[in-house]
């Protein structure tokens, strides 16, 4: 068999003309903007801003405090905050940013001058935390988080538990210990333990 070249396959082809293709950012790369932007309204302490990253039915849970259903809790909850230390500030550490999750390192400080916090009266005394937010996003909203940070921290500084390793947290465990060996001991007697 010869093969024969026609006068078209000599030719070299000039390659059809086309238009860039717009790319999408990658998922990850909108989940951590999306994390970043709720973060930013935390920074300006405007909690109506972070609602607005929140699915309605969102589900989030502040470890140390409790679990807080929809929207409008967490707009409450940070109306709360903001009104306790007025001059919060949150910084952000560092974002990790999955395909539908983000994960927020933060630190916050502040002094509780303002109204109470969870049933705390103020206390003037300054407060600094760290903490980390893990956040569930769905199209662009936030539909889960989970927050963790040092409970016990927070209730050192503002005066609820005694400072760490002093005389008057080694009497409160001594107290503590003394009550639960007698919890102890009755349960035996009784039956119960």
């Amino acid at each position: 068999m010869v093969e024969t070249k026609t006068e078209d396959s000599a030719q070299p082809q000039e390659p059809a003309e086309t238009k860039p293709a717009k790319r999408r950012p990658p998922k990850r790369k909108l989940v951590e903007e999306h994390a970043r932007s709720a973060f930013d309204a935390l920074t300006r302490r405007d909690a109506q801003g972070i609602g607005e990253h929140y699915r309605e039915d969102c589900v989030v849970d502040i470890v140390p405090i409790g679990v807080f259903r929809g929207r409008q809790a967490i707009v409450d909850f940070f109306l709360e905050v903001f009104a306790a230390v007025p001059d919060l500030e949150t910084t952000v550490t560092r974002v990790v940013a999955g395909e539908t999750q983000a994960a927020v390192e933060w630190r916050m400080r502040g002094h509780h001058t303002g109204e109470p916090f969870q049933g705390i009266d103020p206390t003037g005394r300054q407060v600094e935390l760290r903490g980390l937010d893990l956040l569930e996003i769905e199209d662009g909203e936030t539909v889960s988080n989970t927050a963790y940070y040092d409970g016990a921290a927070f209730a050192r500084q503002v005066g609820m538990l005694p400072p760490q390793d002093s005389g008057a947290e080694r009497t409160m465990k001594t107290a503590f210990n003394a009550v639960t060996k007698v919890r102890k001991a009755v349960a035996e007697r009784t039956g119960g333990g």
